[in-house]
C-alpha cells in the first residue's frame, strides 16, 4: 500500500506542475493587458511591466512565479484589489465556498445513497418510481432554479432562512444555497447508485453470500454497497470539487461572496495573477480528491492495487 500511494503522489505533483506550466503560458497569450486603463502612457504601462516583473523573458516569470509560490506567495492583485496579496483575497471567499459545498455534497451523497438503495431493493415498485422521478428532476433542473425557488418559498414566504447570505449568520445563510447545490448531486449519486447496486445485487457472490446465511443488513452494506462503490465514488469526486469551488449564478441569486464571483472578475479585468492563483487552486483541490478517491479504491478493493503490481 505504501508504494501503492507514494506512485500516487509523485504523479499528482508532477501533474500540478504541468497544470501551472500550461495555466501560465495561456495567461501571457490572452489578449490585453492587465492595465487597461486609458490614462496610461507608454512609459507608464512600461513602467508597471518593470515594476511587476512582466518585462522578463516568460520562463524567468515562471520559474520566479513557482519559487514564490512555493513559499506560499501567490503574489498581488492588479486591478480588482490593487496590490492586495492574493492570498489575502482568497482567505476571505474561499472558506465560505467550501462550507457550502461541503454542505451541498454531503447532503447530496447521503440522500442520494439512501434513494438509490431503497430503489434498487424496492425496484419495480412505487418507491422505485418517487426515487427514479426525483432523480430525473434534480439532473434536469438546474440549481439555479431551485435556488430561486428555495428562496422564494422560504425565504421570501415563510421567512425560515435568510434570502441573502449574511455573515452574522453564516450557518443559517447557507441553508438555502446548500440545499439548491445538491440537487444535481443527489440525483446523480442515486441513479448510480441504484444502477450500480441493481448489478451487484444479482451477481453470483450475493447469492454465495445468502447461501452462507447472511441476510439484512449485513448483506446489504458489507457486501452489496461496498461493492458497489467504486463507481459512485468515481461519479462524487468531481462533483465535490465542483460544489466546493462554488456556483457563480447561486453565489449571484444568494449574494453570497465566493470565488466563483472572483474568478470572473478577475477574467473580465485581466487580473493575471487572481486567474492563475484561483485556477491553480482549483486544480490543487481536484487532484488532490481524485488522489483521495484512488487511494480509496485500493483500500475498497485490494485487487486494483495488486493488478497494478503494488503492495
Amino acid at each position: 500500500m505504501k508504494k501503492y500511494t507514494l506512485k500516487r503522489i509523485l504523479t499528482s505533483l508532477f501533474t500540478l506542475l504541468a497544470i501551472l506550466l500550461v495555466l501560465f503560458i495561456l495567461m501571457q497569450l490572452m489578449p490585453g493587458s492587465p492595465f487597461n486603463d486609458e490614462k496610461l502612457t507608454a512609459d507608464m504601462r512600461a513602467a508597471l511591466y518593470a515594476k511587476y516583473g512582466l518585462d522578463q523573458p516568460i520562463y524567468i516569470q515562471f520559474f520566479r512565479y513557482v519559487g514564490n509560490m512555493l513559499r506560499g506567495d501567490l503574489g498581488v492583485s492588479y486591478n480588482i484589489s490593487k496590490n492586495t496579496p492574493i492570498s489575502q483575497l482568497i482567505q476571505s471567499r474561499l472558506p465560505i465556498s467550501i462550507q457550502i459545498g461541503g454542505m451541498a455534497v454531503t447532503l447530496g451523497a447521503l440522500v442520494g445513497l439512501v434513494l438509490g438503495i431503497i430503489a434498487a431493493l424496492k425496484r419495480d415498485t412505487i418507491f422505485d418510481t418517487i426515487a427514479t422521478i426525483i432523480s430525473v428532476i434534480g439532473v434536469s433542473v438546474p440549481s439555479y432554479v431551485f435556488a430561486l425557488a428555495l428562496s422564494y418559498t422560504f425565504g421570501f414566504r415563510l421567512r425560515w432562512f435568510p434570502m441573502l447570505f449574511s455573515a452574522k449568520d453564516v450557518l443559517g445563510s447557507s441553508v438555502l444555497p446548500s440545499v439548491s447545490l445538491s440537487m444535481f448531486t443527489m440525483a446523480s449519486i442515486a441513479r448510480f447508485t441504484r444502477s450500480e447496486m441493481i448489478e451487484v445485487l444479482d451477481s453470483d457472490y450475493m447469492l454465495l453470500a445468502e447461501s452462507k446465511g447472511i441476510s439484512g443488513p449485513a448483506l446489504i452494506f458489507r457486501h452489496a454497497l461496498r461493492n458497489a462503490l467504486i463507481p459512485i465514488i468515481t461519479v462524487l469526486a468531481p462533483l465535490i470539487v465542483d460544489l466546493m469551488t462554488g456556483s457563480l449564478v447561486v453565489e449571484k441569486i444568494f449574494a453570497i461572496p465566493g470565488v466563483g464571483s472572483l474568478l470572473v472578475t478577475a477574467i473580465q479585468s485581466n487580473d493575471y495573477n487572481v486567474v492563475i492563483g484561483l485556477s491553480f487552486i482549483y486544480s490543487a483541490m481536484y487532484i488532490g480528491i481524485m488522489l483521495v478517491v484512488d487511494l480509496l479504491y485500493g483500500i475498497i478493493d485490494p485487487r486494483i492495487r495488486l493488478a497494478k503490481g503494488d503492495d
